[in-house]
This record gives C-alpha cells, sequence and structure tokens, in this order.
C-alpha cells in the first residue's frame, strides 16, 4: 500500500472512539518526499477544531524555535508531522491535555515510518515521542534526554514540548535555546534548502 493510501486510512481510523470525548480527528501530515519528521505527542483543542497540526501558540514557539515561516512548516513535502497520538485526546481534570493515546503508535507509526524513505531529520517533542522513538536510549527524565541531544544528533534531536507550559522549563534550561536551538536550525535549513 502506498503513503497516499495509507495516510487515508489513518484519517479514517476509529479505533479510539470509545475512548474519546470527542469523535476522532487524527490530524497529521507527511510525503514521500519530506526529509525533516516532526514527531510531537498529539494535536491540541485549537488544531482539533481547525484540523492544522501545531495551529496554536505552541505551534508559534516551535516554528521560532525552528527558525521557519508557517509556510515552510506546513510544506508536506518537506516537513512530515506525525504525532504519537493522531487525535485530540482531551483534558484532565487540571485543565491539560490527557497523554496521547498510545494505540495510535502501536497501530500506525511503523507503517507511517516506512513510507518515508527520505526523512534526513527527527525532531523528537516532548517525552511520549522521546521514548517511542529513542526506546532504551531515552534518559528518565525529559530535561536529561534533551541534555544528552548530541548522543544522537545529527539525525535526531529531542526537544521539550513547545508549550507556554514550559516557559519556566526553559528559564531553568538556558542551554536549550544556547546550545541545541542553534544546531537545530543549522539542519533544519540545511535540509529546507536541498
Amino acid at each position: 500500500m502506498n503513503l497516499e493510501a495509507y495516510l487515508s486510512k489513518i484519517r479514517a481510523c476509529q479505533l479510539c472512539v470509545s475512548d474519546m470525548i470527542r469523535k476522532p480527528n487524527p490530524i497529521l501530515q507527511a510525503s514521500t518526499s519530506a526529509r525533516i519528521l516532526i514527531a510531537g505527542q498529539a494535536p491540541g483543542n485549537l488544531a482539533d477544531t481547525t484540523g492544522i497540526p501545531f495551529n496554536d501558540p505552541s505551534g508559534d514557539r516551535l516554528r521560532d524555535w525552528l527558525s521557519i515561516t508557517r509556510e515552510e512548516f506546513y510544506d508536506a513535502r518537506r516537513i512530515a508531522i506525525i504525532p504519537m497520538g493522531f487525535c485530540f485526546p482531551g483534558y484532565d481534570r487540571n485543565g491539560s491535555d490527557i497523554p496521547p493515546m498510545k494505540r495510535c503508535a502501536k497501530t500506525w507509526h511503523a507503517g507511517l515510518l516506512d513510507r518515508l524513505p527520505d526523512i534526513r531529520l527527527r525532531i523528537l517533542v516532548g517525552a511520549h515521542a522521546q521514548q517511542w522513538h529513542l526506546g532504551t536510549n531515552a534518559a528518565k527524565t525529559l530535561t536529561e534526554t534533551v541534555q544528552n541531544w548530541r548522543d544522537c544528533f545529527p539525525d535526531t534531536i529531542p526537544i521539550p514540548h513547545p508549550s507556554w507550559r514550559n516557559t519556566s522549563w526553559l528559564k531553568r534550561n538556558p542551554w536549550f535555546e544556547q546550545d541545541v536551538l542553534p544546531a537545530l536550525q543549522v539542519s533544519v535549513r540545511s535540509l529546507l534548502e536541498v
């Protein structure tokens, strides 16, 4: 099955319908020519409402971190956006997003990544994506995993989620913006200009 047929199956997925408050609405973008993979957590409320991944303030911060425009970010020919959970999982009682449904990755990810032959850089956004993609190479905490970014560079870079909830993390860890972001930006730009 080619990528387009596989994406159609994913977008029609109803595996978690009984576990979700909202109707399943898988949100992702991919193309066989994509060279950059952004592996996120799960779509947020605004992404779910609009059907566009990272279409919220977190996406604005992520695009700023990558030093790219919205047009570049949403060019599926160059950037694949594949969250660990394809649908908005809902909120917990504190108003935070529930973790992504694990069924998505178990069911779809291996087959999807097999259909993306040109990926040269994986940007792992948040602990769920880091644990799945890095497996035993992920450290015990997100901070440690991101601190060890050089261990998987240049083909993979783990980063925190760009949510406003992580602003205090960014203040406590200035090395992320000083060390990781410049390397990330150079890698992204070099792949976009090919």
